[in-house]
């Protein structure tokens, strides 16, 4: 299975002719590749997936991301505790 997470975008720089930013995932931050998202500004959202941003997404697909995802890891917590 594959999975992108959101991310805010904090800094962007140029390395070796590529388009980086260093993203913040909840208090983590990474560095990323916005190659692919090239009209991403600081203080927007990304998804990302394997280290490069895939899409640039609003703060409410954020949101929705984190509910659902909230529950996935719910309903994983309530199987393990029937077991």
């Amino acid at each position: 299975m594959c999975l992108a997470i959101p991310g805010r975008v904090e800094s962007l720089e140029q390395q070796d002719g590529m388009l980086m930013g260093r993203v913040d995932f909840n208090g983590i931050n990474k560095m990323v590749c916005l190659a692919y998202v090239p009209e991403v500004q600081i203080g927007q959202q990304v998804m990302v997936h394997a280290g490069f941003a895939i899409q640039i997404v609003d703060e409410e697909e954020v949101r929705q991301f984190h509910q659902l995802w909230q529950q996935v890891l719910d309903h994983t917590s309530d199987r393990r505790q029937e077991r």
